[in-house]
């Protein structure tokens, strides 16, 4: 049975959808006014995969990600570059709708935008006038929280101890922690014609709008990252249940949040003490295009990274932990992947087809098989057992992928002794329960989204000339242990792994790889 962390209490809950055998699920987006950094690919990834191992378990999801394309930091960038607010947003969206698309989260059903349901927003908002959870103040709507008695529920703060907006804006409320459903129109900004004269919403209400047009009142799981706890699903769940009388969302989960190091400070801003990984410290460590994250399509062409080790690097750690962003810890998962991307190559030697083209089962309960007293398929199978316990515990990929590690040794360690890479070694049982394994592998990876397709090699200048001297210096070092020469032929080899390039003695000759940097 799949387990997940409710943050609403505080435990871990059997996973029971309201419908059953479906499942709706509501993330929280990004306000499109810069290009999106890899901080924003954090929940993509991790729901991507959610929703790929619910689907693997049988249930039919729907997955909704937001587009905030109305709002304050909007209105000041389209001022800053000089050109009107839908135009920068229609810019930025493709710009992560790209992103996303790079790093394999293709399985979003639906990407609603704010200013595509104004219409929405308005009624929403009269109804909550209506019911008496909400007042008018001079063109400007607050929800009363005053009304709302279990409001901080999710956060568990106190109203006492939440702070108001100032201002113009904390004059006409009623108590300082009343928040905005519409805001009045300044000269010059964007507005939308309401009952209450010309305006926009604010920000929180547009997600209750969304996702109950989209998934309904009450719906199974809420997502989002960690700073968004407070006040932004806060507020959420206060208007859309004193709107619907229902709870809003069954599971709350939150992912952790992108640090710019194992130091409190955002990439760009200042660094101070260590982070211990409480959401006070995450807020002030995580990664805000604010304080200097740059684009991450620019980030993986400047610095040479191949999608998918971004994609791995998201998922090695527990979605409820922070991530501590480096170059050089991406480039580390790099440099383990080449573990699979050999086998991969080495699968296709042995066996005549490529990883990429096995079918694997796309159904938890097609994956099962019978390993009978085969040692190898044993274990095969006790793998797949402890990667799927993984998942079912609060889909915990960190440990699902350190059991990818395991079985592709395991794999590797069985062609060794069984010497399949010899042609004399290559009879059918053997290769069979070598097929078996690999088949595994690719069914469990396939719930991550890993492994889907080769990675292709970066073209650049040079690329070929080097391919070929090392091809070159191959050829020399095996004319060199032919002649026995074993010193020369072992400082040829040492000397390329200490600039990253691999050598592997094969039965049929000597193959290089080169490590992601």
């Amino acid at each position: 049975m799949i387990r997940v962390y409710n943050t609403l209490s505080k435990s871990k809950e059997p996973f029971e959808p309201v419908a059953a055998g479906k499942v709706g699920i509501y993330l929280c987006g990004p306000t499109v006014y810069k290009p999106s950094h890899i901080g924003h690919m954090v929940g993509p990834v991790i729901f991507d995969a959610i929703k790929r191992y619910l689907t693997y378990c049988g249930y039919q999801v729907t997955w909704v990600v937001n587009i905030t394309d109305v709002d304050d930091k909007l209105i000041v960038r389209s001022r800053e570059r000089g050109m009107p607010m839908d135009r920068l947003a229609a810019e930025m969206t493709d710009d992560y709708r790209k992103c996303l698309a790079t790093i394999g989260v293709d399985t979003i059903d639906h990407f609603p935008k704010a200013t595509e349901h104004m219409g929405d927003i308005i009624q929403f908002t009269s109804k909550l006038i209506d019911k008496g959870f909400a007042y008018e103040a001079d063109g400007d709507v607050y929800f009363d929280v005053g009304k709302c008695p279990d409001y901080g529920k999710l956060s568990g703060r106190s109203v006492d101890s939440m702070e108001g907006e100032g201002g113009g804006a904390a004059e006409r409320k009623r108590s300082r922690v009343d928040f905005a459903l519409w805001k009045s129109a300044k000269p010059g900004e964007p507005s939308w014609k309401s009952p209450w004269g010309p305006g926009r919403p604010g920000w929180h209400i547009e997600c209750s709008v969304m996702s109950g047009k989209l998934l309904g009142e009450t719906f199974d799981v809420h997502g989002g990252g960690l700073d968004l706890v407070f006040p932004h699903h806060e507020n959420e769940i206060a208007q859309s249940e004193s709107c619907h009388g229902k709870p809003m969302a069954k599971y709350w989960m939150h992912n952790g949040l992108m640090q710019a190091s194992d130091q409190v400070g955002k990439v760009g801003g200042r660094q101070t003490e260590a982070a211990v990984g409480d959401q006070q410290a995450q807020e002030a460590g995580k990664i805000a295009g604010r304080h200097g994250a740059q684009s991450f399509l620019e980030l993986l062409e400047r610095e040479n990274l191949e999608p998918e080790q971004v994609r791995f690097f998201l998922l090695a750690t527990h979605y409820r932990r922070p991530i501590d962003f480096s170059i050089e810890r991406i480039r580390e998962v790099g440099t383990g992947m080449e573990t699979f991307y050999r086998f991969f190559k080495r699968y296709e030697r042995v066996a005549g087809e490529s990883f990429y083209a096995i079918a694997a089962p796309a159904r938890r309960a097609d994956g099962q098989f019978d390993p009978g007293d085969d040692p190898l398929l044993k274990d095969v199978a006790e793998h797949r057992g402890r990667f799927l316990a993984a998942m079912d515990d609060d889909f915990n990929t960190g440990g699902a992928t350190g059991v990818l590690f395991d079985l592709v040794r395991r794999l590797n360690k069985f062609v060794d002794d069984e010497k399949l890479e010899e042609t004399a070694g290559r009879d059918a049982a053997k290769l069979a329960q070598l097929a078996q394994g690999a088949t595994t592998l690719r069914e469990l990876a396939a719930t991550l989204g890993l492994f889907r397709k080769p990675v292709e090699p970066k073209a650049g200048a040079g690329d070929e000339l080097a391919g070929r001297l090392l091809d070159l210096l191959v050829e020399i070092r095996t004319d060199l242990r032919k002649a026995k020469n074993f010193a020369a032929a072992d400082k040829i080899r040492d000397s390329l792994a200490e600039i990253g390039v691999t050598l592997e003695d094969r039965p049929g000759g000597t193959e290089w790889s080169v490590e992601t940097r």
